[in-house]
């Protein structure tokens, strides 16, 4: 599951015990994957600061996720040819996000610790509010890109009334720069083909005997030439439009045809190099962010690998991406870790406040194992760390559960400090 819990409970003796009563039951449950999920020791200041930096953060945290939630989906829409891939775009740090999340490392150089908390998050909201304003006015581009070519598009997409016919027609399927010829455009219907060949010469004088062509048809009718002399265009119109042929009004201008052309192949040009192009942006070595990787020591498994990928080694690997996907990826990663670091600071800070002075907690990070056991697995925590608020425990009580003594199963009951990270909507 792509579906993490993110708890804390207090460091002393009693709590680390529970911590590892509750690792057994869930592995021997088959309930979770967890981890020790480790954040720095920050400077605390005073309560009443945490009290507002509390729900400052519960801002952020929500501005965060749904940000890299557009930025997501953006990368969907640039890469609406290769929708498969996706997911090789959305990473954190160059590794996928389950990996980034498990093997979760607070960083030092973008985000000091010994810097106050307030100070740290305001650093990650001013970093998250230029990626959105950037992200604004690139998908504005891109979308205004997107318009302008399906209109373009439409146009060639109707019948013989009312697309395009740049597409169609050539020089040669017209008398030009004559000062008494010109040769017209008319629509006849599949059923009449027969009576144009037979009257279009008839319509009116001046006609051109065999001066008709057909150009293209559709499921309704064939667009057809016929020269004429200009004098008598009006009475050929009058007279075609009784006989149900229309004449579509067009003039064969070569430049304004070329422009037109030019224009559809310049901006599917435009379109597709937002997704691939030669130009890579940043090129190789120009990194803006430090070379870093992600590591954790897993809860009852230390051996378990790390995962990461430097900076430099993602972008010698993007090499060929257009500016607009390179952009994405390289910011979505910017702030999928800045909205994990927003979880951090969430866990520390509530930890604070409920657990109280000095900072003393151990904060874990469970994945559940599949979504029908997450009932079972909030029942086996709450049941664990029912010690940290007996008032409310005792208030939910119930017999369903089997850990002998502990019964509760209320579902919006958590005793420790609880976030959620979901990251199934980004699947």
């Amino acid at each position: 599951m792509s579906e993490f819990w993110l708890i804390s409970a207090p460091g002393d003796k009693e709590n680390l015990q529970a911590l590892e009563r509750m690792n057994t039951v869930t592995s021997k449950s088959n309930l979770s994957y967890n981890t020790k999920f480790a954040i720095p020791d920050f400077k605390v200041g005073t309560l009443d600061s945490l009290v507002g930096l509390s729900d400052e953060l519960g801002k952020l945290d929500t501005f965060a996720e749904s940000l890299i939630r557009r930025m997501a989906q953006s990368v969907v829409e640039v890469m609406e040819d290769s929708k498969g891939k996706v997911q090789e775009h959305l990473l954190a740090n160059g590794v996928d996000l389950t990996s980034f999340v498990t093997h979760f490392e607070w960083d030092m150089a973008k985000y000091p610790a010994k810097q106050p908390l307030v100070s740290v998050a305001d650093t990650i909201a001013k970093q998250l509010a230029q990626i959105e304003m950037d992200l604004k006015s690139r998908t504005a581009a891109y979308n205004t890109l997107k318009t302008n070519l399906e209109n373009l598009e439409k146009k060639s997409m109707g019948n013989l009334f009312t697309r395009t016919l740049s597409d169609i027609v050539s020089k040669e399927d017209f008398v030009l720069d004559s000062e008494y010829l010109v040769t017209l455009l008319v629509i006849v219907p599949k059923p009449n083909y027969s009576q144009w060949q037979k009257t279009y010469e008839s319509l009116s004088d001046m006609v051109v005997p065999r001066s008709t062509k057909l150009i293209t048809e559709d499921k309704e009718g064939g667009l057809f030439t016929v020269t004429l002399f200009r004098k008598v265009i009006e009475d050929f119109k009058t007279k075609a439009k009784e006989n149900k042929f229309t004449v579509r009004e067009f003039y064969y201008d070569e430049k304004e045809i070329k422009r037109e052309r030019e224009e559809m192949a310049r901006l599917l040009s435009d379109k597709k190099q937002q997704y691939q192009t030669s130009c890579v942006a940043l090129k190789k070595g120009s990194s803006t962010f430090p070379d870093h990787k992600v590591k954790v020591t897993p809860l009852g498994n230390p051996d378990r690998p790390a995962a990461g990928q430097t900076d430099r080694e993602r972008e010698s690997e993007g090499e060929g991406e257009g500016p607009l996907l390179r952009w994405l990826k390289v910011n979505f990663s910017e702030a999928f870790i800045a909205w994990i670091h927003i979880k951090a600071l969430r866990v520390f800070v509530e930890s604070v406040l409920r657990y109280g002075l000095p900072v003393n907690f151990q904060a874990v990070l469970l994945q559940p194992h599949k979504k029908s056991s997450t009932k079972r697995l909030r029942e086996v925590l709450n049941s664990v760390f029912r010690h940290l608020d007996e008032v409310a425990a005792t208030s939910i009580l119930d017999a369903s559960v089997e850990i002998p003594g502990l019964q509760l199963n209320n579902q919006d009951y958590f005793p420790y400090v609880y976030f959620h990270i979901d990251l199934s909507l980004l699947d």
